[in-house]
């Protein structure tokens, strides 16, 4: 195993890209309702006036501003690491007393393959 001298941290990790999506796809549906509300006033609001072009150029612009904010991932933001912290804190153990006994525990990975003279007869 590979020992780098800075250990990788959950909360430094990226965003998960199902929840990247659903960000990306919310902040576009914003965008596109303020284009229709910006369509609607450019329409009713009465006298026209300068604010009729600002509404007019919202309902232009925003189109393309609303695709290129939402093909634009996270990759380019930096997130802030926290570092992990101890929760307990480490004690010396104390050493074993010398009545303890010492025990070994054997665990075996594979099955055991039978020897030949003691396999199962076949019965036919």
């Amino acid at each position: 195993m590979k020992n780098s001298a800075h250990t990788q941290s959950t909360t430094s990790l990226p965003r998960a890209p199902h929840d990247e999506v659903h960000s990306r796809s919310t902040r576009y549906l914003i965008m596109m309702g303020v284009r229709v509300l910006c369509f609607i006033l450019m329409v009713f609001v009465q006298p026209f006036g300068w604010w009729t072009w600002i509404f007019g150029a919202g309902a232009i612009f925003l189109p393309y501003i609303a695709v290129v904010l939402a093909n634009v991932g996270e990759d380019g933001k930096t997130i802030n690491a926290v570092p992990p912290g101890r929760e307990l804190e480490a004690h010396p153990t104390p050493p074993p007393s010398s009545d303890a006994h010492d025990e070994v525990i054997t665990v075996r990975e594979t099955r055991e393959i039978p020897h030949p003279d003691h396999a199962p007869k076949d019965p036919s």
